[in-house]
């Protein structure tokens, strides 16, 4: 038997209404005091209701994942590119988990009513106080993974960190290797700008928030875990090569 978390997770019912409450209140400040730009949802209409992986960038703890449950809830009804009218949250989508890190899933009630909803809480491989290591992947975690991908689809910050342009996590290699499955890159911007690290109070008002859904990666399962990783990180468009790119166009545009 797993913890009480873990059991109220199979209860889809009891996370529609946790969606819902969590939908009707961010809804606001992704809509009206900001403004969500949504683009490649037709990427994602068709995909089958289990071992779909959506590797994303990663921005504010709690914000960038809320909007992907909107998405998806959306897409559910039959909405592309766009929100709208948020009835959708009366049937919300729930057949989807996210992996966020247990020290910050332990932080606060809210973020432990998050867990409840569906996170796949795992332990840190990048920090140690100020200090960053790298930890080999946690058995216990990686099952935890596979087992949700069985049934579902599942969202992974591949990066570990909301500081752009962090290395990735060989582990997201490692676990697609293992459980072949549709991964899908998605490329996020806006919301450090919008929302405070955690994603919960607001830093600018009016601020453009975009969302765009890159078509499934064609994946050899049988290249090496820094190959696919490699291929992962310049699919959000995290990689030193965008990096450099950054660089370059920030310096043109102050030359200008």
């Amino acid at each position: 038997m797993g913890s009480f978390s873990e059991r109220l997770k199979g209860f889809h019912l009891f996370r529609k209404i946790i969606y819902f409450i969590i939908g009707v209140v961010s809804y606001p400040g992704l809509m009206i005091i900001n403004k969500l730009k949504i683009s490649g949802t037709e990427n994602i209409k068709d995909l089958p209701p289990n071992n779909v992986l959506f590797v994303s960038n990663h921005q504010t703890y709690f914000a960038d994942v809320i909007t992907f449950l909107h998405i998806f809830s959306a897409v559910k009804w039959g909405k592309k590119n766009k929100l709208g009218i948020p009835y959708y949250l009366f049937n919300s989508f729930t057949n989807v988990y996210y992996v966020a890190a247990e020290e910050t899933m332990r932080g606060s009630w809210i973020s432990r009513l998050f867990t409840v909803a569906g996170a796949l809480t795992v332990k840190r491989t990048w920090n140690n106080g100020s200090k960053e290591i790298r930890r080999g992947l946690d058995p216990s975690d990686t099952r935890k993974i596979t087992r949700a991908l069985e049934e579902s689809w599942v969202i992974t910050f591949p990066q570990g960190t909301t500081k752009p342009f962090a290395p990735g996590r060989k582990g997201t290699a490692l676990i697609i290797k293992q459980t072949k499955p549709i991964v899908v890159p998605v490329v996020i911007n806006g919301f450090w700008r919008a929302f405070n690290k955690k994603g919960l109070k607001f830093k600018k008002k009016g601020t453009l928030l975009s969302v765009n859904f890159k078509k499934p990666l064609q994946i050899d399962y049988d290249a090496p875990a820094e190959t696919i990783l490699k291929q992962i990180m310049d699919a959000i468009e995290q990689s030193k090569e965008f990096m450099l790119q950054g660089a370059h166009h920030w310096q043109n545009a102050e030359a200008v």
